[in-house]
């Protein structure tokens, strides 16, 4: 079954709402320049509700290994996401430093480009939409259709929501898909739009 991650959660709020519905995962995003960056001291303080079930991956962007290892081993995330220019040596220094699991973001430019990526040694790749100058956040799509067979399992992201996503699951077959915008109004998550997110998914067979 195709797992679900709502990332970019800021306010009591959105974790009393994945509280309720439980995706499999969370995302604080400590990358600089995001409109949903936390600082540590605020995503502690909201890790402290999140229901044990839900896993807590942290989303960076060129960050030191120091700075994600110290996150790790206070227990405040359970899993890295490197979502910036992160190298195959930066990754083997971070597992020396930490056992999280870590999931390497791709902009997607093309199939071959998403096979190089499977070789780096980290667990599980993420798919999102290319767009220059930007490392994430958006809010569109890119062509599935040029996602290869892998090996390694793979996040879906990039454009995601409740109008799209079980044709985008059903077009890929990822691991899991991550969706922020997507579950969102005006900025700010809604808990509709997450409950049935998070119903289109586990109703998929």
């Amino acid at each position: 079954m195709t797992k679900v991650k709502i990332c970019g959660l800021t306010r009591q709020e959105d974790i009393a709402v994945v509280n309720r519905y439980l995706p499999d995962y969370m995302g604080f995003v400590f990358a600089p320049g995001s409109r949903r960056r936390v600082i540590p001291e605020q995503a502690l303080l909201l890790r402290e509700r999140l229901d044990s079930r839900i896993k807590a991956v942290g989303v960076f962007t060129n960050e030191t290994v120091q700075n994600i290892a110290a996150l790790c081993e206070t227990g405040l995330i359970d899993i890295v996401q490197l979502h910036g220019d992160e190298t195959e040596e930066f990754i083997r220094a971070l597992r020396q430093k930490t056992a999280a699991p870590v999931i390497k973001a791709v902009r997607v430019r093309s199939a071959e480009q998403i096979l190089q990526a499977q070789k780096l040694s980290c667990d599980l790749l993420l798919l999102d939409t290319y767009q220059k100058g930007r490392y994430g956040g958006s809010g569109k799509a890119f062509d599935h259709s040029i996602i290869p067979a892998l090996q390694k399992p793979f996040f879906l992201a990039g454009g995601l929501n409740e109008n799209n996503i079980e044709q985008a699951v059903l077009a890929s077959r990822p691991f899991a898909v991550d969706v922020s915008s997507g579950a969102e109004t005006d900025g700010v998550k809604e808990e509709d739009k997450i409950r049935r997110i998070v119903e289109t998914i586990r109703n998929i067979r």
